[in-house]
């Protein structure tokens, strides 16, 4: 579903907002946003930090800003009221990029950015479900219309996919036990609160894994991996993300430019793997000269993956697993 609308004044922003790798996405994406009439597509738009900072670099740029969130929606549009119709708010999944920019009439934009974290809001709204460090139903939705819920996932799905999923989206080790334990508990009663799950996770690991230390400082939480898979689930968030990145590298005007910060190893794979695909001519290596249609897409604008400096993890403890990468586009699309 698409919902369109100008930024006007709306809830409220009741929620603590530090946006990671602000001055850094501003550096790599406002060349592209000097030109006359440039567009700046925010996937992930969340509490318009990110957006709010790149109409301000580029003070002639405009602004389409997509999030599935109607709470996060409706705190940015005040957060951007201050620059009236520079801003669009379009109420969509970020794997609907062609759609959006359809019903605005783009055929293009001239940058891109994805934040793929959780927004401070859904974080510190407890209600939402998304902490393991405060006792909540167990909902987790970014799109609190969506009918599927973490209690759900917990609560329905059979041991094997619960299995796969702590193991494959949360990179959970112990996904086996975790997930053996979760049936003989729900056996007994319903899981509703995130406390439960919690409890349940910690009675499940080993005590070596319950208390694990991480370099000189104490490791994460043993609850993480788990929530991170049942969030993925629940939201599906990596078949959006597989869909959503070719779709916004295809929305890009020439010389346009893209930005995303990923959060775990998942995402960011992803990421890499298609900004590299992209960036790669595709032509025969003894080719003494490459087709124009099999010739690379992309210049990457990073080495790798860029990561937060260790002030800005100092300030912001939330930015300490995002990894930032950047590309260019270099030639036209087909």
């Amino acid at each position: 579903m698409v919902e369109r609308g100008a930024a006007g004044p709306a809830n409220p922003v009741s929620a603590h907002h530090v946006p990671v790798m602000l001055t850094r996405i501003v550096e790599l994406l406002r060349p592209a946003l000097e030109r006359p009439g440039a567009v700046v597509l925010d996937c992930t738009l969340g509490l318009a930090g990110h957006a709010s900072a790149l109409l301000e670099a580029a003070p002639t740029a405009r602004l389409v800003g997509i999030d599935r969130d109607p709470d996060a929606l409706a705190v940015a549009g005040e957060r951007l009221a201050p620059y009236g119709d520079r801003a669009r708010l379009v109420r969509a999944v970020y794997d609907e990029i062609p759609e959006v920019l359809d019903e605005l009439n783009l055929p293009g934009v001239d940058a891109v950015v994805m934040d793929l974290g959780l927004s401070s809001l859904q974080i510190d709204t407890a209600d939402r479900g998304f902490a393991y460090a405060v006792d909540a139903p167990l909902d987790m939705r970014m799109d609190r219309s969506s009918p599927l819920t973490a209690e759900t996932i917990v609560n329905t799905w059979d041991r094997a996919e619960l299995v796969r999923i702590l193991r494959h989206w949360g990179e959970e080790k112990f996904a086996d036990r975790i997930a053996t334990r979760i049936v003989e508990q729900r056996d007994v009663a319903p899981i509703r609160t995130s406390a439960q799950l919690v409890a349940i996770i910690l009675d499940a690991l080993p005590a070596a894994a319950r208390y694990a230390k991480k370099g000189e400082g104490r490791g994460s939480h043993p609850a993480k991996r788990t929530f991170q898979a049942v969030r993925i689930a629940v939201n599906d968030e990596l078949s959006v993300l597989q869909r959503a990145v070719p779709a916004a590298v295809d929305a890009l005007n020439l010389d346009g430019r893209i930005a995303v910060l990923a959060y775990h190893s998942l995402e960011d794979r992803l990421v890499k793997r298609e900004f590299a695909t992209r960036s790669t001519d595709r032509g025969p290596r003894d080719l003494p000269v490459v087709p124009v249609e099999l010739q690379a897409e992309l210049r990457l604008l990073t080495r790798g993956a860029e990561v937060p400096a260790p002030d800005e993890i100092e300030t912001n403890p939330r930015a300490a697993s995002a990894k930032l990468r950047a590309a260019v586009r270099i030639k036209e699309a087909a």
